[in-house]
């Protein structure tokens, strides 16, 4: 008797310290999924190779730094927030001041493409752009081998890099303000689309867009325009 009670005592406590194991071990399993998992987007798992860059959410869906070189990325979406930075102010002041004449007419920036396109003006903006491009391989070149930071061209003529922690902060807020800057743009873009309007014009304007009154033709119409023309 006293051997079955010991055997039943020694078998609970092995299956208590065996069940004990399991709970703990898929304890520690949760813990690191929980780890591994995307900041931004917690239904993920973390990229990999976003670890420690300045700026990073960890934030890439479609896994495009498993195949193409980080430092391409980060080249590619410094270089792209700041143009957008640019187009972001360029939408803004065009609208308050134009050079004026036949070849600066003040009109939307979404028409300004078209007219543009037609009378050459896009001909030099492309040469332009495929003259730095042409320029900045040899930076995209040194950044793939090591040997350059990407984004860094030198380029700091009020010596904000001086201080190594401010520099850092800079550093951050130009990649913010970049992707603030690349989606903000889009919107400028839709906007002018559907409402017709410039980016301060709606501002001061604001009309839902199931208003008739929003602009001269209603964004129905113009929606259906912009539809005929793609």
């Amino acid at each position: 008797m006293a051997f079955v009670s010991g055997f039943t005592v020694g078998t609970k406590s092995f299956l208590g310290a065996r069940s004990e194991r399991a709970v703990c071990k898929n304890a520690r399993s949760v813990v690191k999924m929980q780890a591994e998992m995307s900041r931004s987007v917690p239904f993920l798992l973390k990229p990999k190779n976003t670890e420690g860059l300045i700026g990073s959410a960890e934030f890439d869906p479609l896994g495009f730094s498993d195949y193409i070189d980080i430092r391409f990325l980060q080249e590619a979406e410094l270089k792209h927030g700041r143009i957008c930075m640019l187009a972001a102010v360029g939408f803004i002041v065009q609208e308050l001041y134009t050079f004026g004449g036949s070849y600066f007419p003040k009109m939307l920036p979404v028409d300004a493409h078209e007219y543009f396109l037609r009378t050459g003006g896009m001909t030099q903006i492309l040469l332009f752009i495929a003259a730095f491009e042409a320029v900045s391989f040899y930076a995209i070149r040194q950044t793939l081998e090591g040997k350059r930071e990407p984004g860094d061209f030198g380029f700091d003529p009020l010596g904000l890099g001086k201080n190594e922690a401010a520099f850092k902060r800079y550093r951050l807020s130009e990649i913010k303000n970049g992707r603030l800057a690349m989606i903000a743009v889009g919107g400028f873009i839709h906007q002018q689309w559907v409402t017709r309007m410039g980016v301060i014009e709606q501002l001061r304007n604001f009309h839902p867009l199931s208003d008739p009154m929003a602009t001269n033709t209603g964004p129905l119409e113009n929606l259906l325009r912009l539809k005929g023309t793609l």
